[in-house]
């Protein structure tokens, strides 16, 4: 187990905006593991890139010495200047042994992502790791932990409540609109084409929504999220200027007072009465708080939700300890299966050995005195030497198991 192997750079030690200057594109990953593999010579090697994570995962007898990982990242050829490689590698976390598979489960877990409980970790490991191995760079030993981690993660995500509740504002703003009666195909104004705008758009978007009219300060901006959208785009300074109305007024700016007083709503609900629903994602908010009491509405605001996001992150570190446990035991569990699978690539070879004696003990050291019995004696013979090669070969493979999976742990290479 000692020599599994991993080389880390994580959002908890590497500025995020930083970490991408370390992800591998798929169009150069294979010549980039093909190089590593040939120049130090290692025998299984995956790689995991994500926004949060890049991540080297290998099995081999390397010492993670400072040397080793400064001469193993220098190798992959990052377009980075020599000064900013030399940065990261004094924000590198390296792991070893029972160290390493500890830190892969609890990652494909979520437990050490940037937000616990969230599940896309276990696909991106997985996807990462079949990339990998369609491309001949793993082997036995990372098939089996893979078999594992899999296993242990599903494990995690089913049997605590980890993942179940919300913890983006994003996600819970859904949710919440979701719970409201709504027209159908209803028309969504979207006010600010940002980071948040646009990903509580691709929810809108993904459940069949597609009646958008995007504005933003920066028409470039408006058009962009517009394009994915179908939507018709305006710049922010003609919001008092429309006239198309709406069922659902969705913004987020970040202005520094709100930007939709009582004279612009009534302009936007260009004589409509019926209640509306605005979901204010803004800080501070963009729909001034006299609108809340002149006109009927269902209002969401990001300071409600911030505050079910985090009670429910919260409940999500108390699944932690429940979480852990589930990892040990699937630790403690691999470890014999682990054993038993070396023990029956070292024992492949027993059959065809136990056949080789065979043969020369008949055809060679006993020919002549085999040449002298009578055929029914020969009949014999070969059902006693079949009988017991069987016993041969399966007897010393069922002992070699039972002794190694009774040995402890600390004994494995």
């Amino acid at each position: 187990m000692k020599n599994l192997k991993v080389i880390a750079f994580t959002h908890k030690h590497v500025e995020l905006k930083d970490l991408g200057n370390l992800v591998i594109c798929n169009e150069e990953l294979e010549s980039r593991l093909i190089h590593l593999k040939h120049s130090f010579d290692i025998p299984e090697i995956f790689y995991i890139g994500t926004c949060n994570r890049v991540e080297f995962v290998f099995y081999g007898p390397h010492e993670l010495t400072p040397g080793f990982i400064k001469d193993f990242m220098h190798s992959l050829n990052f377009c980075v200047p020599a000064e900013r490689l030399e940065c990261f590698l004094g924000q590198v976390t390296t792991y070893e042994g029972l160290d390493a598979l500890n830190h892969l489960f609890r990652m494909s877990c979520s437990l050490e992502s940037l937000v616990v409980g969230e599940k896309e970790i276990l696909a991106q490991v997985r996807k990462a790791y079949e990339r990998c191995r369609k491309s001949g760079f793993t082997g036995d030993f990372l098939r089996l932990m893979m078999e594992r981690l899999v296993k242990t993660a599903k494990e995690v995500y089913t049997h605590t409540r980890i993942s179940r509740n919300p913890v983006s504002v994003v996600s819970l703003a859904y949710r919440k609109l979701r719970e409201i009666k709504l027209h159908e195909n209803p028309r969504i104004l979207i006010i600010g084409a940002g980071e948040t705008n646009q990903n509580i758009a691709k929810y809108l978007l993904k459940h069949k929504f597609s009646n958008f009219v995007v504005f933003n300060r920066t028409l470039e901006n408006a058009r962009a999220l517009g394009a994915e959208l179908n939507a018709q785009t305006y710049p922010l300074s003609e919001l008092g200027n429309y006239n198309g109305g709406f069922d659902i007024l969705i913004t987020c700016t970040g202005a520094p007072e709100a930007i939709i007083d009582q004279d612009t709503y009534q302009s936007l609900l260009n004589g409509e009465t019926d209640k509306k629903v605005i979901v204010d994602l803004a800080v501070p908010n963009d729909i001034h708080p006299i609108i809340l009491e002149n006109y009927p509405v269902h209002y969401i605001e990001v300071g409600g939700l911030q505050a079910i996001a985090s009670k429910n992150l919260q409940e999500r570190y108390d699944e932690l300890v429940h979480a852990e446990q589930i990892i040990a035991d699937n630790i403690r569990d691999f470890l014999p299966a682990l054993k038993q699978r070396r023990v029956e690539l070292a024992m492949r070879q027993v059959p065809e050995k136990v056949k080789e004696i065979r043969a020369l003990a008949l055809n060679e050291v006993f020919a002549n005195e085999i040449g002298t019995l009578d055929a029914n004696s020969r009949e014999v013979l070969e059902k006693v030497i079949d009988y017991m090669e069987k016993k041969y070969i399966k007897v010393p493979m069922v002992m070699a198991k039972d002794i190694l999976v009774k040995t402890n742990h600390t004994d494995l290479n």
